[in-house]
């Protein structure tokens, strides 16, 4: 790809005055020649092209406007670079004000000069591998770094095992199981490993560590908020739309856009690229409509299954795919047999002052359980602290995913293919209405290909909302609404989290960018909240990358976007920059959902998701409850500032993070989607195995909840199989 060039060539030396004014040099090179040289073309001819004729417009139309004001006409001869820093600095903040004197026509000047500025501030504070932030040094300004001086970094495997070549899938399986992420690359080893042939089916590649690498613009969860670039380890745009249905009506969307609800789709789902705290719901969570009624307009109910039910499970998650942690100090950890199998990892600097203000204010705390290894742990060493962890792969392997776990011991029976690049269309049935075969689909040289495997089982792990499509593309004469779904249940119940809690300011330095950051928490608000229906966890976050405090701070009004006073405020401020925040237990609303829309269609002419509705207003409560807790515990712990937030009722369905509830498990097949123990109702082959089950989602990340339901379910399907 040919790097962008504006027409005429000489306009890129306007470009490069206009960034480095943007960007200026102080005790470092200014932008253009930090990268952003290399950087900016480079975009505005990939990801951006979309943004280069508003460029090259606007770099002419900036000229344009120098003459008019500095020469007394627009054919004067002299161009932007030609003025002294000062005045560039005054006609940059002018035109920012909506001030232009010369004819910009449907040309936005403040438009233009803000597009400049975000593209420039997301090569600049970037990552190295983007070109834009050369050899590092807006990092070293900040005192950012990836890694703790000295730390090893051992060299993570070169290549994926060899996966089933499509040609080479067989006919039948004893098991299909669809999607590779925490639900199905559980249940796919505990079916090889019961003595099933099984065929694991994920539709992402095989991505190696490095392959997920830390990408400060394509990372899963900086995609999932700002949309501007594809995410490395989701769908591209091309050919995987969705459709958004709101108040003001219906649009196509694309991964980048965070209605789509984007989840990581590699081998290993989003355990490749999670946060991976590892909490277990408490036992309140198995409860809630005992515990607070129903809101009017809502579907919150009990759980068919206890916390007692589930805890041998949690355990077994645990310890097999290995959590580091401590429970003392979490005021509604439930009963358990055994310890965490690893100690926590190390505390990240914002710790100390956490811990004096809980203290201060009564409140008990406990470190963050993390599926990451604090200790060498199952043939893999131990975190080394470094500071990009959530939304990308972990460059040591030390982050416990399914693809480094489970997988592997499901591929060492023998008894496990794995493929690709391959999706599940639809669940095929019989004349009498029972599953017999999965229709999977791939591209091959440039075409689709398709075929039918038939199994006596088929697991779905695909997440909450392909899950829940996938049923719904499986309509037969018995169900023509799509399999399980005669009750209209399917899809309905869409949940997943919403976020609040406070960004803080200190005097002193709290951040030091030993990660992965999570390391203190306060469950102490999860429940029994005087007016509110349930609650949540509060923890401080996962070390911000440069770009995403920049973002931050900006939005705070603590930093402006651009200049000398941009760059110096982020120096000075990232280093004093925290933030506690949590997940609110969400109560489920049945108008919150996933359809299909038939008339929108992927690439391989499937009808695709439709995600309508939106949290119920109950939420709000609790959202309300941790940001003014979170803003207290920050005020005892010494910070200077503080900027609550979270506190505003969404108009989308919650499904962007921690995607749940679409196959409800229950005891009524009128009420719910499956029985107890995953099995889909009218259908006792096919099974669910991801958060689709959840009848509430917890008010802490849910992970160890599908891992532990993963094995409670196919460890029954494995005794039935047998």
């Amino acid at each position: 790809m040919e790097p962008w060039q504006p027409t005429p060539p000489h306009r890129l030396v306007t470009l490069r005055a206009l960034v480095n004014r943007l960007f200026p040099a102080d005790d470092h090179p200014a932008g253009w020649e930090a990268g952003l040289d290399t950087f900016l073309p480079r975009i505005l001819a990939g990801d951006a092209a979309a943004l280069a004729p508003l460029v090259e417009t606007g770099l002419g139309l900036l000229d344009h406007e120098t003459c008019a004001r500095h020469a007394g006409g627009p054919s004067c001869g002299v161009s932007f670079h030609d003025l002294a820093e000062g005045e560039q600095d005054v006609l940059i903040e002018e035109l920012l004000a909506g001030d232009a004197r010369a004819e910009w026509g449907v040309t936005d000047p403040e438009e233009f000069l803000r597009t400049v500025v975000r593209l420039g501030a997301q090569g600049f504070w970037g990552d190295p591998g983007n070109g834009g932030n050369r050899d590092g040094v807006s990092w070293r300004l900040v005192g950012y770094r990836e890694r703790p001086d000295g730390a090893p970094w051992p060299a993570p495997e070169p290549d994926p095992p060899a996966v089933t070549d499509w040609e080479a899938v067989a006919g039948h399986y004893d098991a299909v199981v669809v999607g590779s992420g925490a639900g199905g690359g559980v249940a796919a080893c505990v079916l090889a490993e019961a003595g099933h042939r099984v065929l694991l089916v994920e539709r992402g590649t095989w991505l190696t560590p490095a392959g997920l690498r830390a990408d400060h613009l394509r990372g899963q969860r900086r995609v999932a908020v700002h949309g501007d670039y594809d995410p490395t380890a989701g769908p591209p745009a091309e050919g995987n739309p969705r459709v958004a249905a709101g108040q003001e009506g219906e649009e196509i969307v694309h991964p980048a856009d965070h209605r789509w609800s984007n989840n990581a789709m590699t081998l290993g789902g989003g355990t490749r690229v999670y946060g991976a705290q590892a909490w277990r719901f408490c036992p309140e969570d198995f409860r809630m409509a005992s515990v607070y009624g129903v809101p009017e307009g809502s579907s919150l109910a009990d759980w068919p299954l206890t916390y007692e039910e589930l805890a041998p499970h949690y355990e077994r998650a645990e310890w097999e795919i290995g959590v580091s942690g401590d429970p003392r100090g979490n005021a509604f950890a439930g009963p358990r047999a055994r310890p965490y199998p690893m100690p926590p990892v190390r505390a990240n600097a914002v710790a100390a002052p956490l811990a004096r203000g809980a203290e201060e204010l009564g409140l008990s705390t406990s470190p963050v359980p993390l599926l990451i290894n604090s200790t060498a742990y199952n043939g893999r060493g131990g975190c080394v602290g470094c500071a990009a962890c959530v939304g990308f792969g972990c460059p040591g392997d030390f982050k416990n995913d399914t693809r480094n776990t489970v997988i592997p011991r499901a591929l060492a029976t023998g008894r496990c293919d794995v493929v690709t690049g391959v999706r599940a269309e639809h669940l095929v049935t019989d004349s009498g209405g029972r599953v017999v075969a999965v229709a999977l689909a791939t591209s091959r040289e440039g075409g689709v290909e398709r075929r039918q495997v038939r199994a006596r089982a088929f697991l779905l792990g695909a997440g909450a909302i392909e899950t829940a499509r996938l049923l719904l593309n499986s309509p037969s004469a018995r169900e023509p609404g799509g399999l399980g779904n005669n009750h209209d249940q399917v899809g309905r119940h869409l949940q997943g989290h919403g976020y609040a809690g406070a960004h803080a300011l200190f005097d002193e330095v709290v951040q030091d960018c030993v990660g992965p950051g999570p390391s203190i928490a306060c469950n102490d608000f999860r429940h029994h909240n005087p007016g509110v229906v349930g609650g949540g966890m509060l923890a401080n976050d996962f070390v911000p990358t440069p770009l995403q405090a920049y973002q931050t701070l900006l939005s705070l009004g603590q930093i402006p976007s651009w200049g000398t006073a941009a760059i110096r405020g982020l120096r000075e401020l990232y280093p004093r920059l925290a933030m506690v925040t949590g997940p609110v237990h969400e109560v489920p609303s049945p108008e919150s959902r996933v359809t299909l829309a038939p008339h929108v269609k992927d690439a391989f002419g499937t009808p695709v998701a439709r995600l309508s509705g939106r949290p119920h207003p109950s939420d709000l409560g609790g959202k309300r409850l941790l940001a003014e807790r979170a803003e207290s515990w920050l005020r005892a712990s010494g910070a200077r500032a503080v900027f609550p937030f979270g506190t505003v009722r969404a108009t989308t369905p919650s499904a962007g993070q921690h995607q749940a509830g679409t196959c409800r498990m229950g005891d009524d097949p009128a009420t719910s989607v499956t029985d107890p123990w995953g099995r889909v109702w009218g259908h006792a082959n096919v099974r669910v195995v991801d958060a689709s089950l959840h009848v509430t989602n917890g008010g802490v990340n849910p992970v160890l909840t599908i891992l532990a339901l993963a094995y409670r379910v196919a460890g029954r399907a494995a005794e039935e199989l047998a």
